[in-house]
């Protein structure tokens, strides 16, 4: 039997898995290994499905429409995984995308897309981006793919957002302390909130500013595009509190007392 870390494919199914069990794949995953790949019966392949960690498996069937294959043993264990949510105005569909794929590269573990005022995007298609998370933790050795929420108004996703957890507020404006300074605070950074091209209205960050849950930061003094906003504020939690320190592992960002 190959070592996992020889294998080529990697997928992500939502069977369970379990010792000697027999998982189907579907279509796209079957084209992918066949005819991509060129795999066949016999060849082995790693599973995950986000909540029984990593299983060595071996290809026993692949049809013209369906597959199947058999679990050999557990590679390794699911992670424990702080919530890191990322909440964030809809851009253009390439760039909407590449937000999607990054986040869930930076550990990211729900995506919920918020229509504000300055929003121009009219509608969110979020089967193509479970699509584009499933296949960016697939590629990352990620164990989990982050939910995709269905898009919110605003006020809505703010009412709905647990009280007792910390919005981190990207402010374009640059009146609020640097994100690695609030940080330092042993704030812990349970959601981020990155706004559309153009920034938030002036009466949404005033209102924003004014829920206890929430923390405006800073990213600097330039204006960010959105997903470069997205990118740089993960990229710091991840560095300062998250899952990139050493003495943190898999733990991610610190939960409130």
């Amino acid at each position: 039997m190959e070592d996992v870390a020889d294998i080529a494919a990697r997928l992500f199914v939502t069977a369970p898995l379990a010792q000697g069990a027999a998982v189907p794949l579907d279509s796209d995953q079957v084209h992918y290994l066949r005819s991509v790949l060129r795999l066949g019966p016999g060849d082995a392949l790693a599973l995950f499905d986000g909540k029984a960690g990593e299983w060595l498996a071996v290809i026993e069937s692949l049809g013209k429409h369906a597959g199947s294959a058999r679990l050999a043993r557990r590679t390794r264990e699911q992670p424990p995984e702080p919530a890191l949510w990322l909440l964030f105005a809809p851009v253009k569909r390439t760039r909407i995308d590449l937000i999607c794929e990054k986040a869930t590269e930076l550990g990211t573990t729900r995506l919920l897309p918020v229509i504000t005022r300055r929003t121009n995007v009219a509608r969110v298609n979020t089967e193509r981006l479970r699509a584009v998370a499933r296949e960016a933790a697939e590629q990352t050795e990620r164990l989990s793919v982050p939910e995709i929420a269905e898009p919110l108004p605003l006020d809505r996703a703010l009412a709905a957002f647990p009280a007792d957890r910390r919005l981190i507020l990207c402010d374009e404006t640059g009146a609020a302390a640097p994100l690695a300074a609030v940080l330092a605070q042993g704030i812990p950074p349970l959601g981020v909130l990155i706004g559309p091209e153009g920034g938030f209205a002036p009466d949404e960050l005033d209102g924003m500013r004014n829920l206890p849950f929430v923390t405006p930061v800073s990213l600097g003094p330039r204006i960010l595009r959105a997903e470069t906003a997205a990118f740089a504020a993960l990229a710091i939690i991840q560095a300062l509190v998250g899952d990139w320190c050493p003495d943190r592992g898999d733990r991610g960002p610190p939960e409130p007392p």
